[in-house]
C-alpha cells in the first residue's frame, strides 16, 4: 500500500499559507438570493470559521440552502454579498481567471453522483487534474497510481467508470479530489447514492484521511455516519445556521 502521508503530503502546487491560529476557511455574512416572483434567501447571513484538520459536516431538511453555501465555500457560485477567505485568499478580490486557479489547486470536490468522465479510466479520472499543473507525464501517473492505491484501487487503475461499483467509483472521485492535495474537500451528499455498508466504508475513508493525514472536510450529508465522525456539526434552516452541535468525536 503507498504511503499515504507522503502522497497527500506532496503538493503539485504552492499554497498561500494561514497564520497561526487563523481558520483555513471562512465566511462572513454570506447572503445568496434568487428572484422566484419574491426574493428567496438560499444562504441567509451565514458565517462560520473552520480549521486546519476539522471535519465539519452541514445537516439540515431538503431546499435549506446546504448545497448553496457549499457551492459559495468551494467558488463554484458567487455570494450576493459577503466574503469567503480560503488559506488567507480573498474570493471576491479574484476574477474568475483566479477563482477557476483556486478552485483547482486548493478544493476537492466530491459529488453525490461521482462526476467522473466516462470514456476515461480510473487512472484518467484522477491524472484530470495534475494534467493542468507542470507536473510531469511521469510525475502525473504516479501520483494518480498512488492516490489510487491509497484508496485501494490500484487493482483497477485501468477501468472505466462503468466497469465499477458505485462505492469504486466514489472512491475515484475521492482520489481524484486529493489530486492536488487541496486545503479543504467539500463533499456534497457522497454516499448519497450507495448502498449500507459501502455508506459505512466511504465514511471509515473520509474518517481516516482525516484523523491520519489532518484533511479538512466539509461534507453535506443526511448519513448519520459522517456526523458521527465529525468534530462540529452545523444544522441548516431556512438558508441559516440555526444551530451548531458538537459531533462524535
Amino acid at each position: 500500500m503507498t504511503d499515504a502521508r507522503r502522497v497527500l503530503g506532496a503538493a503539485p502546487n504552492g499554497q498561500p499559507q494561514t497564520g497561526p491560529g487563523e481558520p483555513i476557511l471562512r465566511a462572513v455574512n454570506l447572503n445568496k438570493s434568487y428572484f422566484l416572483g419574491e426574493v428567496i434567501y438560499a444562504v441567509d447571513d451565514v458565517s462560520l470559521a473552520i480549521d486546519k484538520g476539522e471535519f465539519i459536516v452541514i445537516v439540515g431538511p431538503s431546499g435549506c440552502g446546504k448545497t448553496t453555501l457549499l457551492s459559495l465555500l468551494g467558488g463554484l457560485d458567487r455570494p450576493n454579498s459577503g466574503e469567503v477567505l480560503l488559506a488567507g485568499q480573498r474570493y471576491s478580490r479574484l476574477n474568475e481567471n483566479g477563482l477557476a486557479q483556486l478552485r483547482r489547486n486548493q478544493v476537492g470536490f466530491v459529488f453525490q453522483f461521482f462526476n467522473l468522465i466516462s470514456h476515461l479510466t480510473a487512472l484518467e479520472n484522477v491524472s484530470l487534474p495534475l494534467r493542468f499543473t507542470r507536473m510531469s507525464r511521469r510525475a502525473v501517473r504516479e501520483r494518480a497510481e498512488q492516490l489510487l492505491d491509497m484508496v485501494g484501487l490500484g487493482q483497477r487503475a485501468s477501468h472505466l467508470p462503468l466497469q465499477m461499483s458505485g462505492g469504486e467509483q466514489q472512491r475515484v472521485a475521492i482520489a481524484r479530489a486529493l489530486a492536488n492535495s487541496p486545503a479543504v474537500v467539500l463533499a456534497d451528499e457522497p454516499t448519497g447514492n450507495l448502498d449500507s455498508k459501502t455508506k459505512n466504508e466511504m465514511a471509515d475513508l473520509f474518517l481516516r484521511l482525516n484523523e491520519e493525514f489532518n484533511q479538512t472536510f466539509v461534507v453535506v450529508s443526511h448519513d448519520e455516519g459522517f456526523a458521527r465522525f465529525a468534530h462540529r456539526v452545523l444544522h441548516m434552516r431556512d438558508g441559516k445556521i440555526d444551530k451548531v452541535e458538537a459531533g462524535g468525536r
